[in-house]
């Protein structure tokens, strides 16, 4: 590596650690700021096409929130991190991490990809999703360097062998074959996710189309939008439910009083 790159790398690291430790707030205001600024529209002025594009993002959103159903089903890595800094207990390499070393950031990106189909407007392709990918890549820089501090030539090795994004495929049912799916840890740990990124393309859908149509001419559609959106925090409300009265614990749950030091589940 040239000192440029070694000079970018750390760069992208030290941006990486802040952004880990304030990522929950700095994307939402960058999607909400950017689709507070941006104006929507259809594709060649077609509706039908719109209704195209808005199936298409769901489908892109649905594929990346399935990834990180599959990652978090057979192999959930703890590398959330502690207190806001960086963390892992151990180097998982199992389940998907045997095909790709970064599948839940992969799955972030195609939840945006999705939402900015949905919505359709250059800001978001312009300005939202590099900003997306910038900021994934510095966590992914910042993760990296952690990680083979930590674990040396463990996971030097295991950068050798596994692709930084793009999944390899092949040989992902035998990985997966002797492992057994925990439904209950995706629930625990997917809820709010899933609850996030479904509301706000409920509201892209619907704010897309006041935007272009207007409330009257938009009022139908959102009528039918808000039937559709209640059963969404019914399932919400029941999940967080189920997690907090212990419904959702399973074999590998550690209590509060029992985890390790750093382990975040």
């Amino acid at each position: 590596m040239s000192t440029r790159e070694r000079r970018r790398a750390d760069v992208f690291s030290r941006a990486g650690r802040f952004i880990f430790a304030y990522r929950d707030y700095l994307v939402p205001v960058a999607l909400v700021a950017t689709v507070a600024l941006a104006r929507p529209s259809a594709p060649f002025g077609s509706e039908r096409l719109n209704a195209v594009l808005d199936g298409l993002g769901l489908l892109v959103a649905a594929t990346g929130q399935a990834l990180r159903i599959v990652v978090i089903g057979f192999a959930y890595i703890q590398r959330g991190g502690a207190q806001k800094q960086l963390s892992a207990p151990k180097l998982v390499c199992e389940g998907f991490y045997a095909h790709c070393r970064n599948p839940m950031y992969v799955g972030d990106f195609l939840l945006f990809v999705g939402l900015c189909l949905i919505y359709n407007a250059v800001l978001c392709y312009a300005v939202l999703l590099p900003i997306v990918a910038a900021v994934l890549l510095a966590i992914v820089t910042a993760e990296e360097k952690y990680l083979r501090q930590r674990f040396g030539a463990e996971y030097t090795a295991y950068c050798a062998r596994v692709n930084r994004f793009i999944p390899r495929l092949r040989g992902l049912r035998a990985t997966t074959s002797e492992m057994r799916f925990d439904w209950k840890r995706v629930l625990r740990k997917e809820y709010g996710t899933t609850f996030a990124w479904v509301s706000a393309a409920f509201f892209l859908l619907a704010w897309e189309r006041v935007v272009r149509l207007g409330w009257s001419i938009a009022a139908a559609d959102l009528r039918w939008l808000a039937l559709l959106y209640v059963p969404v925090p019914i399932a919400y409300a029941l999940a967080r439910w189920l997690k907090k009265s212990g419904r959702l614990r399973s074999p590998d749950y550690v209590t509060p009083r029992t985890r390790p030091e750093h382990a975040v589940i």
